[in-house]
């Protein structure tokens, strides 16, 4: 049986397949328990588990968690922890490798990006079949690219990422910085009278359309995939970009190139169960 998980900064799900058949599912709260301590706690009651795969929320590097904003990591060196101790296959990949992974099976494509915005803003590429990491896992760490300074600190200390845009989070300090409701929607701030919403929702498009044709130049995909909560929350936002892009990415690069939503409900959790296949 394989355990599959996503790590998220909001929850720790799982699911065990035998032969793709789920066999059972559940999730705790992230901030709740260590992830090692929730393998473990699984492994007491599951003994058949051959293959655990998770897709994490943050860098890790060859098995190593290098950095997790929002997850309880009890265990940094935990690929080789589980190896050794339960005789397991163990696979530990970034959440947006683990999505591009499932994107790219949907769309039988090597080449391919999956632009996520939910929480914070995310990229993962497969080119040429291979996942662009980098020397520390942070190649393809898109919502960190300089973009203009903000009055706020982003999670890995800089105050001009374009994560400080577009992202959930983002939408969660503009509307506070200019004392707007919380509840309005990204389509309420888009058609709002009011200078201050509307700029909100502006700027927020701005930023989408320039880590889109940033990464439409950088890594000349077959395919954009949107997706993340905010994406799929606001589908229209695929058009925008579609019919916008171009004023952000090199004419080259848009030839031949296919921009849509994700058609995947949990993509993150999907790719970690090719984890296995990828490494072979």
């Amino acid at each position: 049986m394989t355990l599959g998980l996503d790590a998220g900064g909001t929850y720790l799900r799982y699911e065990l397949r035998n032969q793709n058949k789920i066999i059972k599912a559940s999730s705790v709260k992230s901030s709740e328990i260590g992830l090692s301590q929730y393998i473990e706690n699984i492994l007491s009651f599951e003994k058949n588990i051959k293959n655990i795969c998770i897709s994490f929320a943050g860098q890790v590097k060859d098995g190593v968690i290098s950095s997790s904003p929002n997850i309880v990591v009890d265990r940094h060196n935990i690929k080789e922890y589980f190896e050794l101790k339960y005789d397991v296959n163990f696979f530990i990949e970034n959440d947006l490798n683990c999505a591009v992974l499932a994107e790219a099976k949907a769309h039988k494509s090597d080449n391919i990006c999956a632009l996520y915005i939910g929480t914070g803003l995310g990229l993962g590429v497969l080119s040429s079949s291979t996942l662009i990491e980098g020397a520390n896992s942070v190649a393809a760490e898109l919502g960190h690219i300089p973009y203009k300074e903000t009055p706020f600190a982003c999670g890995c200390g800089k105050s001009n990422c374009i994560e400080l845009f577009a992202s959930g989070t983002a939408l969660k300090m503009w509307k506070s910085y200019y004392d707007v409701d919380e509840s309005l929607t990204l389509k309420e701030l888009k058609n709002s009278s009011n200078k201050n919403e509307n700029k909100i929702y502006e700027e927020f498009e701005k930023a989408l359309l320039y880590a889109a044709g940033t990464a439409i130049t950088l890594f000349n995909p077959e395919f954009l995939v949107l997706g993340g909560g905010i994406m799929m929350s606001n589908s229209d936002l695929c058009d925008t970009v579609i019919s916008k892009v171009q004023d952000y990415a090199m004419p080259i690069a848009l030839q031949k190139l296919k921009i849509q939503n994700t058609k995947i409900q949990n993509a993150s959790l999907e790719g970690a169960f090719l984890l296995k296949d990828y490494h072979a």
